[in-house]
């Protein structure tokens, strides 16, 4: 069903998924969203499944025409929305009816919205997903970033979109981006191959998120981290989350389209729940990170994942039509 037409673009707005994650032995990277957790809770809000592919918008948001009547949910960053130029909530199912047009206004904190629709993106699945990979020029919409005129087709909503329409997570479950606090990450598996004071210096320090960063990588300003030898390796698997140093000992953090293998050494990993915080921040805003176990780790992402499953649960209490 053709569902919304692309009024105006915004400045990066790409059809994402949870990624293609069964391909990476083959040099393919998985893409998906930078902030998985903000696309799933789109999702669960607009009703579908948690992995439906929803529109990734960076910075500034796009300006949306609604062909027929649905459901979508926004989540994401501090962007400030409109439906018909009247204020509206993020994190909220919103009924829109055919004629009805979303709006983006600037962001007070956070850089990336998600904005999902009862039953999902309808594009092309590549290799297992919707995701779109800029670099590669595949999936998503024609393997590009979407352009005034686009239309956006959808599949059929499993709920009763009127059901569906007004529902709103509590303030303790939406994600805190605004809160200042460090990314924890888990050492290893190359913190032998630096000195005591580079790992002193990664968890005292403050890192700054520098222009030449994008899905890719985040690229960080800050003090240099000393390597004990040299930063080179025999390339390893690498996959979103790992910190690289090369040899100017600023550090580099792999994000959604992370390639699969890379020859620095990686001093530690952004933990799963803490990508989503990070994949918030844009060029100059500052970083710190803090190092925890890998238990406590875990215990995190199952508190995490037990709240998506309560969510989900919620949902499918709801009648479909």
């Amino acid at each position: 069903m053709e569902f919304a037409k692309i009024e105006k673009a915004g400045l990066l707005t790409t059809v994402q998924d949870l990624g293609r994650h069964s391909y990476q032995a083959f040099g393919v990277s998985a893409c998906g969203a930078m902030d998985t957790l903000a696309l799933r809770l789109a999702n669960i809000l607009a009703g579908n499944s948690e992995d439906e592919a929803v529109l990734e918008a960076t910075v500034i948001g796009p300006r949306i025409r609604f062909l027929n009547e649905g459901v979508i949910a926004v989540t994401g960053g501090g962007f400030s929305i409109s439906l018909n130029e009247k204020p509206v909530s993020m994190w909220k199912s919103l009924l829109v009816k055919e004629g009805d047009v979303l709006s983006f206004g600037n962001s007070t904190y956070g850089c990336r919205a998600y904005i999902a629709f009862a039953g999902g993106i309808d594009v092309p699945l590549v290799m297992g997903s919707r995701s779109t990979f800029i670099r590669g020029s595949y999936g998503g919409f024609e393997g590009r970033p979407l352009k005034n005129g686009d239309i956006i087709k959808t599949g059929n909503s499993r709920l009763d979109s009127r059901r569906v329409a007004g529902r709103k997570l509590k303030s303790d479950d939406i994600p805190d981006y605004q809160t200042q606090r460090p990314i924890r990450v888990v050492l290893g598996p190359h913190n032998g191959k630096f000195t005591n004071e580079a790992i002193q210096t990664l968890v005292s320090s403050s890192y700054k998120v520098s222009n030449n960063s994008d899905r890719m990588g985040y690229r960080l300003e800050g003090p240099s981290l000393q390597h004990v030898s040299k930063a080179d390796i025999i390339s390893e698997f690498i996959t979103p989350g790992v910190i690289q140093v090369p040899a100017n000992g600023q550090p580099i953090v792999h994000m959604a389209d992370a390639g699969t293998s890379g020859g620095y050494t990686v001093i530690g990993v952004v933990i799963s729940v803490d990508l989503p915080c990070l994949a918030q921040k844009k060029p100059g805003d500052e970083i710190q990170f803090e190092i925890i176990d890998v238990e406590d780790a875990q215990q995190l992402f199952c508190r995490q994942e037990q709240l998506l499953s309560d969510l989900q649960l919620a949902n499918l209490a709801i009648p479909s039509r």
